[in-house]
């Protein structure tokens, strides 16, 4: 991969931003520990499965990490796409709603004490699309991908907008892709500790407020 883009944030930065990671994360873990357990136990009769499985995804600097996820979705032969709709058939009732509740990605606490993930940033994205980013916008890279975030927070009905849509994988890659670098780039270029204190409390917000059922 061509060198990242010049900037980010600066060494002090980078410390408060892991220093919030470990604690926040660390007490986060621990209360939702009860959860996490008893969502992997149904996940598996759900699925059929083990209850939680591991992705390679592309993390800080361009490196390939693994983080894990709650599993929502049974494995399929004849559906192949890496975009999920809200209409996906391979989503089980109950992954449905650990992904509306977002109950899924608890046990990527572990990955952010671990290094891997952030507490908040830019989502981690499948091997191949990073490899689109150019320029600037690699400063996206510099940072470790979160659980959450501000495009995360803008595009928290994505699975509704790609449902409606004629062509998903045309409007997630024409569409919602290139608003999402904007949006991470322009997070990576003014953050602050501040900032990830506010998206974590919208996040929880923007959780509590919606309906599982939907």
């Amino acid at each position: 991969m061509p060198d990242l883009a010049v900037g980010g944030l600066t060494t002090r930065q980078a410390a408060g931003k892991r220093a919030m990671d470990i604690v926040v994360g660390g007490v986060a873990l621990v209360v939702t520990a009860p959860l996490s357990a008893a969502a992997i136990v149904v996940a598996r009769r759900d699925t059929g499965e083990s209850g939680v499985f591991a992705q390679e995804r592309v993390g800080r600097h361009g490196r390939i990490v693994r983080v894990h996820k709650i599993r929502t979705m049974r494995s399929s032969t004849t559906v192949t796409t890496s975009v999920t709709t809200s209409g996906d058939p391979r989503i089980t009732p109950w992954g449905r709603r650990f992904r509306a509740w977002k109950i899924d990605e608890l046990p990527q606490l572990v990955d952010v004490l671990r290094g891997r993930m952030s507490l908040v940033g830019p989502r981690p994205d499948v091997m191949g699309w990073a490899d689109r980013l150019t320029g600037a916008d690699r400063l996206v890279l510099s940072v470790r991908p979160g659980i959450t975030g501000p495009a995360s927070l803008a595009f928290r009905h994505e699975e509704e907008l790609l449902a409606a849509a004629e062509d998903p994988e045309a409007f997630n890659r024409d569409v919602i892709w290139p608003e999402k670098v904007r949006i991470n780039r322009e997070y990576v270029e003014t953050w602050s500790l501040r900032g990830d204190v506010r998206y974590l409390a919208l996040t929880a917000l923007a959780v509590f407020r919606r309906d599982p059922g939907a």
